[in-house]
């Protein structure tokens, strides 16, 4: 209960008493309150309400015991007021600022606040991740490929420069929207592969992050209907996400894209997917979420994996790689690669990018290197590389497929 509303009840305090520290820490403290009132009185109607509630008013109180914050505590306490008599009168008028809340929900303002020009662009997404989402900070520094140490301090400056420079907490104006987009579909891009690729953890996918993922998606699409790669990132999550189902067998294992039960896709999303891929591409002005949408589509149209046009995709790539050069992008088109000309081709192209340090942090690069090598009857080497990805301890079903596999060439 606490993971389903955790996010919404930070980015609700948050919103209203203009403090990110206080608004987490106000969260904590109810939470903890729950667990000592809820066991014995019941759980309330509304637990989210409730956690709010509380929540806001032991944020309210750490402000004002805090006498260099006594601007702030005055904004919490009239922002406050004015939440708590709209709650108590749903029929009564709602301020302007609430009014414009209300075309989005609250995570997806606290993502717009954290998004602010005045923070580090290199810590936009990982604070979200972190306030919004709640992911472990383990867990973001191994979407970024850093050290956790590393992650950690950057969190703790972000935290800080919030607090010092009195960065407001607050979903911005129409107007400066656009000037917010991009890193705002980062997050919302991140908080999908954390659920859709965990870095570790017990499961392969955390469907209730990919449904969150989508749903503020579909709510910044709907603030800026007219931005193609705002309906392109859209598309990208709904075709990728349709094949959800089939990448886990009953029992709980990996199953690869090209042994994956294509009639349990979710032909609905996939749809979807399709035609906001069209609506966005019909704009004229291409990008980075449009053309991996175009490259999830490429898998969803086939019929079967021997049916995927892999030329295609590894041009798509290389495509994506204008917009975006990276590692991992570069990782991706090798891959596309060798399923068109050969795994020889694939691996000379991912061997010249595993060099990068980062990279190498990568489970996925080492799985798909032994793949290849594989593939090419190296079995030696590609029991190294299967090794080499498990040391880096990716998701449980990930490493039970990889030792599978290393049984497998070993025998």
């Amino acid at each position: 209960m606490f993971r389903a509303h955790w996010w919404a009840a930070v980015a609700t305090v948050a919103r209203l008493v203009g403090d990110l520290e206080a608004a987490e820490d106000g969260v904590q403290d109810a939470c903890a309150t729950a667990l000592g009132q809820w066991p014995a009185e019941g759980v309330p109607g509304n637990p989210r309400a409730w956690l709010i509630s509380v929540a806001r008013h032991k944020a309210t109180d750490r402000l004002r015991r805090d006498s260099r914050r006594g601007a702030k505590e005055a904004a919490a306490v009239r922002d406050g007021a004015g939440w708590h008599s709209t709650v108590r009168d749903s029929a009564g008028p709602a301020s302007p600022a609430l009014d414009w809340v209300s075309r989005a929900d609250d995570e997806l303002g606290l993502i717009l606040a954290c998004c602010h020009p005045a923070l580090d662009p290199a810590v936009r997404v990982p604070l979200t991740l972190r306030t919004v989402c709640g992911l472990a900070t383990a867990a973001i520094a191994a979407a970024f490929l850093v050290p956790e140490p590393t992650m950690a301090q950057r969190l703790v400056r972000a935290k800080r420069k919030i607090r010092d420079a009195g960065i407001p907490l607050r979903v911005p104006p129409p107007a400066e929207l656009p000037g917010r987009t991009g890193g705002v579909l980062r997050v919302i891009y991140l908080v999908f592969t954390a659920g859709h690729k965990p870095a570790s953890g017990d499961t392969l996918v955390r469907g209730d992050l990919c449904e969150q993922a989508i749903r503020l998606a579909r709510a910044l699409a709907g603030l800026l209907p007219g931005d193609p790669e705002v309906t392109g990132l859209l598309a990208l999550l709904l075709l990728t996400d349709a094949r959800r189902d089939a990448r886990v067998s009953d029992t709980g294992d990996l199953v690869l894209l090209a042994d994956q039960d294509r009639s349990r896709w979710d032909r609905a999303k996939i749809a979807d997917g399709e035609a906001r891929l069209g609506q966005a591409l019909r704009l004229g002005r291409p990008g980075r979420y449009q053309l991996q949408a175009a490259i999830a589509a490429c898998h969803s149209c086939a019929g079967s994996a021997a049916d995927t046009d892999w030329r295609e995709i590894a041009a798509l790539y290389g495509q994506l790689l204008r917009y975006e050069p990276t590692p991992v992008v570069a990782a991706n088109r090798a891959a596309a690669v060798a399923m068109a000309e050969g795994p020889a081709a694939g691996l000379a192209l991912l061997d010249q990018v595993s060099a990068d340090r980062q990279l190498a942090r990568w489970p996925q690069l080492h799985i798909a290197r032994a793949e290849l090598l594989s593939r090419l009857g190296r079995v030696a080497d590609a029991v190294s590389a299967y090794r080499t990805a498990l040391e880096l301890a990716p998701a449980a079903p990930e490493r039970a497929f990889i030792a599978s596999r290393i049984e497998e060439l070993s025998r």
